[in-house]
């Protein structure tokens, strides 16, 4: 079993192009069906960031491939800021 506050410590990698996308901010839960949807990401921290130009990446659980002791590797294609 793996707390919420022990993921959100760790990287998430995509495995796909090898960038690292950052450390987890939230989580999207499906209250429902009592799931986690999907992790977010906050995205690019650079110099227009501040101007509204950073958008978190939304990453579907079903994207996960391994959760690390450190790290968290996701695959996705075409990764682009969602939010």
């Amino acid at each position: 079993m793996v707390k919420i506050s022990d993921l959100r410590s760790r990287e998430v990698i995509n495995i796909v192009d090898g960038r690292r996308l950052g450390v987890i901010c939230d989580l999207d839960l499906d209250l429902e069906n009592g799931r986690v949807a999907a992790i977010i990401v906050p995205g690019s921290t650079g110099l227009f960031s501040f101007l509204g130009g950073g958008r978190d990446y939304v990453i579907l659980w079903e994207n996960i491939v391994k959760i690390g002791v450190d790290t968290i590797l996701v695959e996705v294609k075409g990764l682009i800021g969602d939010r």
